[in-house]
This record gives structure tokens, sequence and C-alpha cells, in this order.
């Protein structure tokens, strides 16, 4: 129990029994301290049910159960007591981490049901894995490393400039992602499933290489239709989007305080980069897109090319996702607004 002189809420923690349980720790963290319950279950029952009193003032994310010093768990809805009509999981509100228990429609009492959330890493860690590993790959294939050409290729360069050009825009493009994720980036969430990592690499990592292997393939040719005109055109479009994309992360950045997970409608600033926040709700995207394209043109690659149309795809459903999320939370979002690509998609 947490004693204080405020109003004291009373919590039902929700466990399934999906494993051999003998010890649950609940752990409520106020702004000073951080109370600790041990409760000792037996595993022959189904469903164990804890009462754990805390403030009012305690956020949702707070509130952590972990199960053997090994599974952590989250609530993922809470329902209203009710002694005549208790409700399911099913029944119940989805809450967000923020939510403070004083500011939900409940009564002194309130059931949280929580979720095993699984093995979990860090979003930074995650970006940073599959970020490093298409620099590092890329660079392999650039130098000719023993074992990916004949051996009379081994730590030989390419004689076209194009190639060197590739390389550098390349490398520029995830130095740039890795630096945004330790000094720009402020995640919503601390972590995801460790599954992820894998997924994410493996997409990264191996366009990386099948585009790599190509480019900076001995046999390798430029562009020809157009030459070097192309290649510089290419290049115009691929910097102008990468300050284009950084240009958006960095206002989306200042649209949330350290610390805050306040969510705010994005608007264009004083930078000129900024302004197609009036057309779309992703620009990061749109950038992201306008950068491959401009890729894609400069190394006339179709490994590249087929990357850029994936990867299209992705940030597609993610900003289709994002747009009906801003148009769900925000009555006042701006109606011009189209997810990724200006008054078509």
């Amino acid at each position: 129990m947490v004693e204080d002189s405020v109003d004291i809420y009373s919590i039902v923690v929700m466990v399934e029994d999906s494993v051999d349980i003998y010890s649950i720790v609940v752990m409520v963290e106020d702004s000073v301290d951080i109370y600790s319950i041990v409760v000792m279950v037996e595993d022959s029952v189904d469903t164990y049910s804890i009462v754990v009193m805390v403030e009012d003032s305690v956020d949702i994310y707070s509130i952590v159960v972990m199960v053997e010093d090994r599974l952590i768990m989250q609530p993922v809805c809470g329902a209203v007591i009710n002694q005549n009509s208790p409700l399911s999981p099913s029944e119940g509100k989805s809450l967000k981490d923020e939510d403070v228990l004083q500011h939900l429609p409940v009564g002194t009492t309130a059931t949280f049901y929580f979720r095993d959330l699984g093995a979990q890493i860090s979003w930074v860690t995650v970006f940073l894995t599959e970020y490093g590993g298409p620099l590092l790959l890329y660079l392999m294939f650039y130098f000719r490393v023993p074992f990916i050409y004949a051996p009379k290729y081994d730590f030989t360069t390419s004689k076209h400039w194009v190639v060197h050009l590739a390389c550098m825009c390349h490398s520029f493009h995830y130095l740039k992602r890795l630096l945004e994720t330790l000094f720009v980036h402020r995640f919503s969430h601390g972590t995801m499933p460790l599954r992820n990592i894998f997924k994410n690499c493996t997409y990264y990592w191996g366009f990386a290489a099948w585009m790599a292997y190509y480019i900076n393939h001995p046999l390798y040719t430029p562009p020809t239709i157009y030459g070097e005109q192309q290649v510089r055109i290419a290049l115009i479009i691929f910097l102008f989007c990468q300050v284009g994309n950084f240009s958006i992360h960095i206002a989306l950045r200042n649209l949330r305080p350290p610390g805050s997970k306040t969510r705010k409608i994005p608007y264009p600033t004083k930078n000129p980069f900024t302004w197609i926040f009036l057309l779309v709700s992703c620009p990061n995207y749109t950038y992201e897109l306008g950068s491959w394209f401009g890729f894609t043109l400069m190394t006339q690659c179709l490994p590249v090319a087929f990357f850029t149309a994936v990867g299209f795809i992705q940030m597609t459903v993610w900003a289709k996702g994002k747009h009906r999320s801003y148009l769900k939370e925000f009555r006042d979002y701006p109606p011009l607004r189209s997810p990724i690509l200006p008054f078509v998609l």
C-alpha cells in the first residue's frame, strides 16, 4: 500500500497464467519513490488477482508487472469494476502510457489487464543496427574486399566517377540517419519487440548488399542515355530531398518537448523545406522517396529502383496510418493534406 495524503485508488491487476508463476512483483512509481509489492501465489489457478493501492496521480506507464524478474508487462486496457456485471478485457478501454488515474472514467477501483510484451529492445538500438549495417556493407563492396568479386579485382577502384559519387551519397544518407537517431529523434515508445531487429536488418542489409554489388561491380556501366547531365540532375534531387527530410525531422522534434509524449499538429515553419506540410501529412516520407528516386536516376540500377518501389509502398502504408490518426485525434486537422503525395496519395 502506498500511503499519502492524496486520494487513493485500488487497482486490481489481472495476470494470465501462461507459465508457472511463483512470484509477481508489482512496481508502482511516483515522482519520488518506487514501491515494490511482492505477492506469493500458487500456480494451480488460472488467473491471479492482486490488489494494489496507488495514488491517483500515478500515470499508467509507471505501473509495471514483473514476473520472475524476466517478463515485463504493461497495462493494455482498463475497465470499471461493477459488482453486478464486471467487464472483460475485450470490453475495456485501451490506455495510453501518459494516462493518469484521476483522469480516467472510473470510480475508486479500476481493473487493469496486463499483456506479456515478450522480449523487448530499444528503438535506438534497432535504428543504429539497421542503419549501421548498410553503411558498412556498401563500403565493403565499394572497396571490393576479397571474396566478393573475382580475385583480380580485390581492392581495386572503379573508373566511373558516378560509382564514387553514389558511394558518397549512400554513405551520407546512412550517416545522417545514424546521427538523427542519436541527436534528433524523440521516440514515443522506448522499446519494440526483439524480433523487429531481425526483420528490419534483413530488409535494410539485404537491399544494401544487393544494390552495392551491382553498382560497384567491375562490369557496371553508368547512365548512357543522358550521361553526365542525368547524374547531375539526380544529385540535385538527392541533396534537395536529404535537406528536406532533415528539416522535417527537426520540425517534428521541436513539436515534442524533451521527456514529453505530447502530440500536436505539425505546421510549416520559417524553413521553406517545411512548407510542404501545407499539402501532406508525412513530408519526411515524401522527401525520403525523392532521395531514393534521385539515387535510382543517378545509378540507373534495377536493384535500386526495386528498393525505391518497395520503400514507397511501405512508407505509403505508414503515411496513411499516421494521416488517419491525425484526422481522428484532431478535429481541426487541415483537410487539404494528403498522406504522402500532394493531391494524389
